[in-house]
C-alpha cells in the first residue's frame, strides 16, 4: 500500500459528473444534430457508411479540442453511437489520424461506462490489426499533445486488460514478447538470462527463426513489435526528467505507470517485460526524476510503489512458482554475496569493510550508502558495469547518469524489500480519523476516469495465489474504510454538532444509529501476551440513554451481538469563524466535519440498569433508562494513545462523547477483513487441479473432469432418470446401450458407464508448428454409454420409510450440468432466469450425497434467501435430515418442520433420541427381553447386540437353508410383535418366498436404522457442553454443510480451527458473489499433507444478471473489484454448460431477455399449461411498456445526492395495483419493483397512503429494488424503470434483465420511451417492447381468473379500452373503487354513501411527493 502523502487541493467534494441528458441527445444540440444527419438516418438499406473528413475534423473534432474533450460531450457522442454507426463502419487503411483518435475517445469511454468495447471490432479483424498498428504507431509520436497520448495510452492499457478477447490477444502478445530482449544494455547480459532456463534459449531461437524466414515488410513489423514497448519506456523518462513538464504531462506519466503496473501484475505480459524494465533501471530512474519529486505529484508516487511491489513480487517469471519466503530471503543474499565478491576482487582496498560484513548489516539503504562513499565516480561506474547494470541510454533519453544516479541504482538492487505479507500484516483493520481520512484514501472518492488510482486491480490473471488475497485484501479494506466513513460522515451532519454557551459541543438532530455519550469507563487494561508489546485486551464500558428511543430503536441498541465492532468518536463542532486562518494550515477532512479522534471497539455484553445481560432476559420486560455496553478497546490505538498522552498530548477518551454503530448485515468487517489477512500470510494452497486455472493459466479445460484422471467410469444416478425413453433422450450424441446382465430398455434407478472413447483419427499427421492463436481441429470423439440397474433394498414396512424421488424431467443440458457435478473436478453452469439451477444443484448434491457416503459437501450462496431455497429443495429429497446442517442466522427464515442450525441439530438429535428408545422399549417387549433398554443410546447398543443381531442371524440360517419354505420363514421372522402396528399386513397372503425375504430384509433394515442412528447420537450423550456438542456436529456428524458466503469469511479461522474437513464445494448464484468470497470457502480447511483435500467445485450462476454489488466507483470500476470468480472463469475461456430451456415465464416475456444466452428456449409446460394460454384478467397484453410523461409538471427527482424518484411513476404503479386488486388479483401475486432505492421508497410512501389500510387493496406481496429481487419470482410484476433525464445505471443490460425476468404471467413497465429505446445496449430489448402500443391497454367487464385465451399480437380484444396517462387511470381506478364500495354496502344492507375520502390520482396529496431516505436506501451510480 502506497505510503501517506499529502494530496494537494484534494478537499473532496463530490461534485456531480455532468452528463448527458434526453435533451442533449435528441434534441437540438449541434452532436445531435450531427447524428441525426450522418449516421442515426432511417433508412432501410444496409449501405456502406463513407465517413466524411470535414465533418470528423471541423464539426467534431475541433468542437471536441476547443473544449478540452470533456467527458460530457464524449459520452454524449457515444450515446449516440458514433463508433458503432459511424466512426468504425467507416474506417479504413486511408482514414485520418483524427479518425483513429475519435476511435480511441469513444473506445475509453464505452471501457470507462463497463460497456462492451472490443466485440464491435470483431466483425473485421483485419481492419482492427490495421488500425491498432497506427494506434501503436501514434502513442510514440512526440509531436502529438499530452492530452492526446494520453488518451491513447489509456487505449492500450484498456487493450492489454482485455486479453480474453481474440483480436485483442493477438495484437498485444508480440509487443510484450522475448523478442523486446534486443533491447538489452548488452548481449552478454542477455545470454546469461538465456542461460538461466531451457525454454527461454527455445523461445529466442524461435523468435530468429520466425524473423530470418519473414519477407522484408514482416521483417519491419516484427522490428517494431520488438522495439515499441523500448522506445515508449525511454520516452516516458524524458517526459519525467522535462523540468518544463505541464499538467498534461504528468497525466501522460500517471497513465504511463499504470500502464507498467498492468503489464507486471500479470504472468504472460510480465515474463519478458520485467527484465527488460530492471535492465533499464527504471524504478531509480523514476525515483529520482524531477516529476517524482514534485511535492504536488502524490500520485505519482503512491503508483511508484504499486509498480514497485509488482516489480519486485518474489515470483519466478518463467515459471510462475512464488517464491517462499525462505526463498526470496536466499535470493537476496545470494545477491548480496555476489556484491561482497565482486567488491572484494576488485575494490578490495576501499570496499573490504562491505565485503567481510554480514548480510543484515548491509542491505540497508543507509549502510550500503555509507559504504560506496569510498568509491569515485568511475569505481561506481565499473562496480555497475560488473554487476551486469546499465550505465548508459541512447542518446535520445535526457537520463543523466551521475553518481547520484549510479548510487540510486546499486542501492535499489541491493536493500531489504518489504514482502507482501508483511504489507499486509503492518495494516490496521480497525479504523482511526487518521486511517479513515488518508489522503490516498481520500483520492478514491472522486474517481471520475480522468486519472488512475494507486490501488491493485483484479485482473483475468494473477501472479499467485498469495498475490490474488493480497490484492483482495487491500481492495476489500479500501471499500469498508469506505462505507464506515461515509457512515461517520452521514452520522455527524445528521446529530447536527453545535458549540454550546458553554463551549462544550451538543447535538441538535437526531440519528438513530448514533448517540450522545459521556467518555467510557476503561474498567481493566490486561497486561500484554509474551512477545507483544500490546495490551492483550482493554476493557471498558459505556453507558448510554435510551429512555427517549422509540421501542423498535431501543431494541437495535440493546440486540448487540458478542463482537460487533462499534465507534467511538470524539466531535467538536466546528468553529466556521476559525476554519480558515491566514496562511495557517488548510483543516483536514476529519476537521471540516468535527471529528478529532474515531476509535473502534468490540461488543462483549449488554446490560439494563440493573446490572443484568440483556440478552439472558429473554421475554422479560427490559425496563430503565439506561444501558451499558462492556467493550473491548482496539488494544493497539490504545498503547499508542498513552504513549501520546505520556508526551504531553491530550487524553483521547477523554474527549469522546458519541458512539456509532452500523446495521447488523454491514458490521461484521473486522472478522471478514483477519480472514482475507489471515490467508494472505499463510501458505493455504489450492487444489493442485484447480490451481492453474484458478490463476488463469494453462489450459483453461484442465479441471474439468474430462481432463482429469481420477474420472469415475461407474457412477449411480439413481432417480436422475425417470425413464428409459428420458435416458436415451438426455444423452444425445452418445450411444446408449444395456449392459451384459440386462436387455432390451428397462426403468431406473441407472448406472451409468462410460466406455473407453474411440476418437477418430485426423486425416494427416499435424504439423509441429501452429501459428500464433491458430486453434487446433477439434477431434470428434463417439462415446458409448453402458446402462446397468439394481433393485433398490426394501427400506421398510412404514409409509415414512419409503424413500423420496425425483419427479423431475431433466433437459439435455440439465443432465450434462448433473453429470459433470457428480465427478470430480471443475464445472461451471450458467443458469439463465427459470432454467432450473437449483434443481440441477440438488439433485448433483443428491448423487454425490449417496454415491460417496464418506464425502462430506459444502453448500455455499450468496444469499440467505437463496441458500433457504436451495435448503428446502435438499429435504425434499432422499437424504436423511441428520446429515444436514446450517450455519448462520438465515435459518429462522427457512420453511420447513425441521430446525437445521447447529443448536437445531443437537436439539433434533436430542428429540430423535426419545423417539428411537421408544422403539428400543416396543423391540424388548418383541423379544420379551426384561430390564430398562431404552434408556440411553448405550443400554440399546447393548440390547441390540444381547437380543436383535443373534435373532436376525437365526432367521438369516432358516432362510438360507435349502430346505427353507414359506412357513418356515415366517414362523423364524423375529419381528412380528413389532411390525404390528404396520398400516397393511406385512406378508401378504400370496407373497412367494423371494418376496418374504425381500419384505424381511426391510423390516431388518428399518430395525437397524434405529440403533445406527442412536449409535451416532450417543456422543451427544456423552458430551456435556453444548458448543462441544454443535463443533461434534460439525466435524464429524453433518455431510451436507450449508451457510453464506459471508459466514464463511467470518468464520474461516474458527471453522478450520476445528479440524473441519470437506471433499467438494457447491456454490450458487456464484456470479453474485466477489471474487475472495468465492474463494474463502474452497480454503475452509487445512491442508492434509501439504494438499487441499478437494474433489469438486461445482459454481452455478449468471453472469448475463447483476454482479457484486461495490458502493465505491473507484472500486467497482478501476479496480474491477464487482468481478467474481464465475465471471473470470467464463471470460478464460472455462468451459461452461449453459442451461438452455426456461419454465418461469411465458414464452412471449421470455422473449425479451432469451436473445443475451445461447439458444435459450422454452420448457413444453409454459405453451401447454392453462395457466400460460389464459389472458390476465382486465388486460389486453400480457406485457407491455407503458409511457409516462411528467407528472404535476416532474418526471424524475432527487431530494438527496443519489436518491432518485419519479412520483408519476410511483402513482401509476400504485393505479395498477389497484386496478389488479379491483379484479380479484391476490395481492400475494403481485410485486412491485423498482430500479432505485429512493423510487422503492417512494412507492412503499404512495403505498402506506392509498393502500394499506384500506381492505380492497392491502399491500402487494413485496415492494422493492430489481438488485434486491434477484433470484426471486413473482406472477405478475410491476416495474418501474424511474430515470426521465438519462438512462443512469440501467445502462447495464443485467439490471434490467433480471428486471425482465421476474415475472411468470404478466409484466407490466413504466418508463420515458424516449430515454431507452435510443440506448444501443437495450435496443433489442425496446425493439420487442416497442411493438405494442406505449399506453395502457385494459380490457373492461373481466375478473380475475380470466378465461380469456391470449389474443395474438395486433388482434382487437373486446372491451379494450387505453389509458391516456395516470391521471386518466387514477380516475378509472377511483370510479372503479366507489362501484365496489357501493356493491359491497348493498350486499350487506347498507345504505348508499358518496365516498368523499377516496380522492383520484390527480389529486395525490403532497406529502407523498418527496420522501426523505434512510441511509441504507441511497444508490450510487
Amino acid at each position: 500500500m502506497a505510503p501517506r502523502t499529502r494530496v494537494k487541493g484534494d478537499s473532496r467534494q463530490e461534485v456531480e459528473e455532468p452528463r448527458p441528458t434526453v435533451a442533449d441527445l435528441q434534441g437540438d444540440s449541434a452532436f445531435a444534430q450531427l447524428a441525426k444527419k450522418y449516421w442515426l438516418k432511417p433508412s432501410k438499406k444496409t449501405t456502406k457508411v463513407k465517413v466524411k473528413p470535414d465533418v470528423i475534423k471541423n464539426e467534431i473534432w475541433d468542437v471536441l479540442e476547443q473544449e478540452g474533450f470533456e467527458i460530457k460531450s464524449l459520452l454524449a457522442l457515444e450515446n449516440l453511437q458514433i463508433l458503432e454507426n459511424y466512426l468504425w463502419p467507416g474506417y479504413n487503411e486511408d482514414s485520418s489520424d483524427t479518425q483513429v483518435t475519435l476511435i480511441v475517445l469513444i473506445s475509453n469511454i464505452k471501457t470507462r461506462e463497463h460497456l462492451p468495447t472490443w466485440d464491435l471490432f470483431t466483425d473485421n479483424p483485419t481492419e482492427f490489426s490495421s488500425m491498432f498498428r497506427r494506434i501503436l504507431s501514434m502513442t510514440l509520436n512526440t509531436t502529438l499533445p499530452p492530452t492526446i497520448r494520453t488518451h491513447l495510452i489509456s487505449f492500450i492499457i484498456n487493450a492489454f486488460q482485455s486479453l480474453d478477447s481474440g483480436i485483442v490477444r493477438k495484437e498485444c502478445a508480440p509487443l510484450v514478447s522475448i523478442s523486446i530482449w534486443h533491447n538489452f544494455s548488452t548481449e552478454q547480459k542477455r545470454e546469461r538470462k538465456l542461460d538461466q532456463n531451457v525454454q527461454l534459449r527455445k523461445a529466442w531461437r524461435a523468435a530468429a527463426k520466425r524473423y530470418d524466414a519473414a519477407d522484408d515488410t514482416v521483417k519491419a513489423r516484427l522490428r517494431f513489435e520488438r522495439s515499441w514497448l523500448f522506445s515508449l519506456i525511454l520516452d516516458f523518462f524524458n517526459q519525467l526528467y522535462n523540468e518544463k513538464s505541464k499538467i498534461e504531462n504528468v497525466l501522460y506519466c500517471e497513465r504511463f505507470l499504470e500502464f507498467l503496473s498492468d503489464l507486471q501484475s500479470q504472468l504472460p505480459t510480465r515474463r519478458y517485460v520485467n527484465t527488460l524494465l530492471q535492465d533499464l533501471n527504471t524504478l531509480p530512474v523514476i525515483r529520482l526524476s524531477p516529476a517524482f519529486n514534485d511535492e504536488d505529484n502524490s500520485l505519482v508516487r503512491d503508483l511508484y510503489v504499486l509498480l514497485k511491489h509488482y516489480t519486485y513480487f518474489s515470483i519466478d517469471d518463467y515459471t510462475g512458482i512464488q517464491h517462499t519466503q525462505t526463498e526470496a530471503y536466499e535470493r537476496h543474499c545470494a545477491t548480496l554475496a555476489n556484491l561482497q565478491r565482486t567488491a572484494l576482487k576488485h575494490f578490495k582496498e576501499k570496499l573490504t569493510v562491505l565485503a567481510l560484513s554480514n548480510y543484515g548489516s548491509i542491505d540497508k539503504r543507509a549502510e550500503l550508502e555509507d559504504h560506496l562513499k569510498a568509491l569515485t565516480d568511475e569505481e561506481i561506474t565499473q562496480l555497475c558495469n560488473l554487476l551486469d547494470l546499465r550505465t548508459s541510454y541512447p542518446t535520445s533519453t535526457i537520463v543523466v547518469t551521475d553518481r547520484p544516479f549510479l548510487t540510486e541504482i546499486l542501492i535499489s538492487c541491493h536493500e531489504k524489500r518489504r514482502t507482501f505479507q508483511e504489507t499486509a500484516r503492518d495494516l490496521s483493520i480497525l479504523p482511526t480519523e487518521l486511517t479513515l481520512f488518508e489522503p490516498t484514501l481520500l483520492r478514491n472518492d472522486i474517481y471520475d476516469g480522468s486519472r488512475p488510482l494507486a490501488i491493485p486491480k483484479l485482473n483475468l490473471q494473477y501472479l499467485t495465489v498469495g498475490d490474488f488475497l493480497w490484492r483482495s485484501f487491500i481492495l476489500h479494506r479500501c471499500e469498508t474504510f469506505y462505507e464506515i466513513r461515509k457512515h461517520v460522515e452521514g452520522a455527524i451532519k445528521r446529530l447536527q454538532p453545535s458549540i454550546g454557551r458553554s463551549g462544550q459541543t451538543t447535538f441538535n438532530g437526531f440519528f438513530k444509529m448514533a448517540m450522545p455519550i459521556t467518555k467510557p469507563a476503561i474498567m481493566e487494561v490486561v497486561p500484554a501476551l509474551v512477545g507483544d508489546v500490546k495490551p492483550s485486551a482493554v476493557h471498558a464500558e459505556i453507558r448510554i440513554d435510551v429512555s427517549n428511543l422509540s421501542e423498535k430503536v431501543r431494541q437495535e441498541w440493546e440486540d448487540f451481538r458478542p463482537d460487533d465492532v462499534v465507534f467511538l468518536l470524539a466531535v467538536q463542532a466546528p468553529d466556521e469563524s476559525k476554519m480558515i486562518t491566514n496562511g495557517g494550515a488548510t483543516p483536514s477532512d476529519a476537521q471540516r466535519i468535527g471529528l478529532k479522534y474515531l476509535r473502534a471497539a468490540e461488543v462483549t455484553q449488554v446490560l439494563d440498569d440493573q446490572g443484568r445481560p440483556i440478552r439472558d432476559q429473554g421475554s422479560y420486560s427490559r425496563s430503565g433508562r439506561t444501558r451499558t455496553l462492556k467493550v473491548n478497546l482496539d488494544a493497539s490505538m490504545y498503547k499508542e494513545d498513552k504513549e501520546r498522552e505520556a508526551r504531553g498530548k491530550p487524553n483521547v477518551y477523554d474527549s469522546i462523547n458519541l458512539i456509532v454503530r452500523r446495521r447488523s448485515q454491514e458490521n461484521n468487517f473486522k472478522a471478514i477483513l483477519e480472514s482475507i489477512r489471515s490467508l494472505t500470510l499463510s501458505d493455504v494452497p489450492l487444489a493442485s487441479w484447480l490451481h492453474e486455472v484458478f490463476l488463469g493459466y494453462g489450459d483453461p479445460a484442465g479441471a474439468t473432469y474430462t481432463h482429469l484422471s481420477n474420472r469415475i467410469k461407474k457412477v449411480d444416478y439413481r432417480d436422475t432418470f425417470l425413464d428409459w425413453q428420458h435416458l436415451v433422450e438426455s444423452l444425445p450424441g452418445k450411444t446408449v446401450e444395456p449392459g451384459d446382465e440386462v436387455t432390451g430398455s428397462f426403468g431406473p434407478p441407472y448406472v451409468l458407464q462410460s466406455a473407453p472413447e474411440t476418437v477418430n483419427a485426423p486425416s494427416a499427421k499435424p504439423s509441429k508448428k501452429r501459428r500464433r492463436d491458430a486453434e487446433p481441429a477439434p477431434q470428434v470423439a463417439s462415446q458409448s454409454i453402458e446402462v446397468s440397474t439394481y433393485t433398490p433394498p426394501n427400506t421398510g414396512p412404514y409409509p415414512t420409510d419409503a424413500p423420496k424421488l425425483n419427479h423431475i424431467r431433466f433437459t439435455p443440458a440439465q443432465v450434462d450440468a448433473i453429470i459433470s457435478g457428480t465427478q470430480p473436478g471443475l464445472t461451471v453452469i450458467v443458469g439463465p432466469p427459470g432454467t432450473g439451477k437449483t434443481d440441477v444443484v440438488t439433485q448433483i448434491i443428491n448423487n454425490i450425497y449417496h454415491n460417496f457416503p464418506n464425502q462430506r459437501t459444502l453448500l455455499i450462496a450468496h444469499s440467505n434467501q437463496a441458500l433457504n431455497q436451495l435448503f428446502q429443495k435438499i429435504v425434499a429429497l432422499d437424504i436423511d435430515e441428520r446429515h444436514l446442517l446450517r450455519l448462520g442466522h438465515g435459518e429462522e427464515e427457512l420453511n420447513t418442520s425441521a430446525n437445521f442450525s447447529k443448536h437445531g441439530r443437537v436439539e433434533s438429535f436430542l428429540d430423535n433420541r426419545a423417539g428411537y428408545l421408544h422403539e428400543v422399549d416396543r423391540l424388548a417387549v418383541n423379544f420379551g427381553a426384561p430390564g430398562h433398554h431404552g434408556s440411553s443410546a448405550e443400554t440399546a447398543g447393548y440390547f441390540n447386540s444381547v437380543y436383535v443381531k443373534p435373532a436376525w442371524t437365526r432367521f438369516e440360517e432358516v432362510a438360507k437353508s435349502p430346505d427353507a419354505t414359506r412357513e418356515s420363514i415366517l414362523e423364524a421372522f423375529p419381528f412380528h410383535t413389532y411390525f404390528s402396528n404396520t398400516p397393511k399386513s406385512v406378508f401378504p397372503p400370496d407373497a412367494d418366498k423371494e418376496l418374504l425375504l425381500d419384505i424381511a430384509n426391510g423390516c431388518y433394515y428399518h430395525v437397524a436404522k434405529i440403533f445406527t442412528e442412536l449409535a451416532d447420537i450417543r456422543p451427544f450423550e456423552i458430551l456435556r457442553r453444548d458448543r462441544d456438542k454443535s463443533n461434534y456436529l460439525l466435524t464429524n456428524e453433518a455431510r451436507i454443510i450449508a451457510m453464506t458466503s459471508t459466514h464463511a469469511a467470518m468464520r474461516r479461522q474458527e471453522i478450520a480451527s476445528l479440524g473441519f474437513h470437506y471433499d467438494n464445494v457447491i456454490m450458487e448464484e456464484a456470479a453474485q458473489i466477489t471474487e475472495i468470497h468465492n474463494f474463502i470457502p474452497l480454503a475452509l480447511q487445512n491442508p492434509k499433507n501439504g494438499e487441499m483435500p478437494l474433489q469438486r467445485v461445482v459454481l452455478c450462476g449468471d453472469h448475463f444478471q447483476n454482479s457484486p454489488i461495490i458502493q465505491n466507483l473507484a472500486f467497482r470500476q478501476y479496480a474491477n473489484l464487482e468481478q467474481s470468480l464465475f465471471s473470470r472463469l467464463v471470460r478464460l475461456g472455462v468451459p461452461v454448460i449453459h442451461l438452455d430451456q426456461q419454465g418461469r415465464a411465458r414464452p412471449s416475456i421470455a422473449e425479451l431477455y432469451s436473445w443475451r444466452y445461447q439458444n435459450l428456449g422454452n420448457l413444453p409446460h409454459v405453451s401447454s399449461l392453462p395457466e400460460f394460454q389464459i389472458a390476465n384478467a382486465g388486460f389486453k397484453y400480457d406485457y407491455q411498456f407503458i409511457q409516462v410523461d411528467d407528472y404535476k409538471g416532474k418526471g424524475e427527482s432527487e431530494p438527496t445526492p443519489h436518491f432518485i424518484q419519479n412520483l408519476g411513476e410511483a402513482e401509476y404503479a400504485v393505479a395498477i395495483f389497484q386496478y389488479m386488486r379491483l379484479l380479484g388479483y391476490p395481492a400475494s401475486s403481485i410485486s412491485i419493483l423498482a430500479t432505485y432505492a429512493g423510487q422503492r421508497a417512494l412507492i412503499a410512501d404512495v403505498l402506506a397512503h392509498r393502500c394499506a389500510k384500506n381492505p380492497l387493496f392491502g399491500l402487494p406481496r413485496i415492494v422493492t429494488t430489481v438488485d434486491k429481487y434477484q433470484g426471486e419470482q413473482n406472477d405478475y410484476v410491476i416495474l418501474s424503470l424511474t430515470r426521465t433525464s438519462r438512462v443512469g445505471f440501467m445502462r447495464d443490460i443485467r439490471r434490467l434483465t433480471v428486471g425482465f425476468s421476474r415475472a411468470r404471467l404478466g409484466l407490466y413497465i413504466l418508463g420515458r420511451r424516449e430515454v431507452f429505446e435510443s440506448c444501443f445496449e437495450l435496443r433489442q430489448m425496446f425493439d420487442i417492447l416497442m411493438q405494442r402500443p406505449d399506453k395502457l391497454q385494459l380490457v373492461t367487464g373481466e375478473l380475475w381468473p380470466s378465461r380469456r385465451i391470449l389474443s395474438s399480437e395486433g388482434q382487437d380484444v373486446p372491451g379494450q379500452s387505453q389509458m391516456e396517462n395516470v391521471e386518466h387511470l387514477g380516475q378509472y381506478v377511483f370510479e372503479m373503487t366507489n362501484a365496489k364500495v357501493q356493491q359491497l354496502r348493498a350486499e350487506r344492507g347498507l345504505p348508499e354513501a358518496n365516498l368523499e375520502t377516496i380522492s383520484p390520482v390527480q389529486q395525490g396529496d403532497e406529502e407523498v411527493l418527496e420522501v426523505v431516505p434512510e441511509e441504507e436506501f441511497v444508490d450510487e451510480e
